[in-house]
């Protein structure tokens, strides 16, 4: 009898533009301040993507920077599963792009979107590639050009968003390493709060859809932020009720980077201590799929082999949920 294959994160890897947008520029585009930005969101700058550059370009970097740190050959990557909200392309997938541009000869790829979910929810698709045997390198990124889909007049939403990437290499786990189970859960009446209303098959492009900004981010604030902190908080404790652990076992958090308010309620309302949970907002702003890997970028040498983390979302749609895994070895360049 074969003995269980686990999926392992053993690389990340990670890019963020070289251009900030911080508070004090915001002040001069829209009618608001740093107080009342850094008070309400935690977020003081955000790196932003120049123009023509795309999603799959931030990919390409950030699975460039993985594979230089481990020296892992391009051509063992089999799969490249790429999570976001802002696709070069309405018909044609990000993902191949992103494996082109990076060098991956041998790689096929698609996309996957559950808005700032996108990252969690694609996670279980790689783990279970991994898991079935099917594969033995597959690539997860989290991508998102948000500068793209922002209107910078509103200044409701423009100051929340960022460009990034970030990813991490699965592979079978030699360790005790794995995705230990996950709760996921969505609502489709969530998307009148918040989504981009045009573009898409239910509302087109027209002059009427463009003049008023409905390409662009919309956002019912305040019901976003209650339901985000309801979500995040109940899966959270579904999952660890399911996994038979307390917090106490859990070694870090990795929340979503939405709203520094909302990271902090939820760290409260599970009983975490501050020190735990891992906060990178203020540097990046909310990169949507992104900010999970790429918090798992920033503070990769913090977490230990058998450490566990609980990661947690919530985004657009609505799409909400968290994961268990336990911290393996990462590879290091030979």
């Amino acid at each position: 009898m074969s003995s269980k294959i686990n999926a392992a994160i053993t690389a990340v890897g990670g890019y963020v533009p070289d251009t900030i947008l911080d508070n004090a520029t915001l002040e001069r585009m829209v009618d608001t301040s740093d107080e009342w930005i850094t008070s309400r969101t935690g977020i003081k700058e955000r790196r932003i993507l120049g123009d023509g550059k795309a999603t799959s370009d931030m990919a390409a970097y950030a699975i460039q920077n993985l594979l230089e740190n481990t020296g892992i050959n391009p051509d063992e990557i089999e799969v490249v599963i790429l999570a976001t909200s802002t696709p070069d392309h309405n018909l044609a997938p990000t993902a191949p792009l992103a494996a082109s541009k990076a060098g991956l000869k041998n790689a096929w790829g698609f996309d996957f979107n559950a808005a700032c979910s996108g990252f969690l929810y694609a996670l279980s698709v790689a783990a279970s590639f991994i898991e079935s045997g099917r594969h033995k390198k597959v690539l997860l990124v989290g991508a998102d050009k948000m500068s793209a889909i922002v209107n910078y007049e509103d200044r409701n939403t423009c100051v929340l968003f960022g460009d990034g990437a970030g990813v991490v290499l699965l592979e079978p786990s030699t360790d005790n390493a794995a995705v230990l189970d996950t709760v996921y859960k969505s609502d489709g009446n969530g998307v009148q709060f918040l989504s981009v209303p045009a573009g898409g098959s239910a509302e087109g492009t027209s002059i009427e859809t463009i003049n008023g900004k409905r390409h662009s981010v919309i956002q019912d604030g305040r019901t976003v932020f209650k339901n985000a902190i309801n979500g995040m908080t109940s899966t959270s404790k579904e999952l660890l009720a399911k996994l038979n652990l307390t917090t106490n076992d859990i070694d870090w958090v990795v929340p979503h980077q939405a709203n520094l308010r909302i990271i902090d309620s939820v760290g409260e309302n599970l009983g975490v201590a501050k020190e735990k949970v891992k906060v990178n907002i203020q540097r990046y702003g909310n990169t949507t799929a992104a900010t999970l890997p790429l918090c798992l970028w920033d503070f990769n040498n913090d977490f230990k082999p058998g450490d566990k983390l609980l990661l947690t979302a919530f985004g657009a749609g609505f799409t909400w949920g968290s994961t268990c895994i336990v911290w393996g070895e990462l590879r290091n360049k030979k």
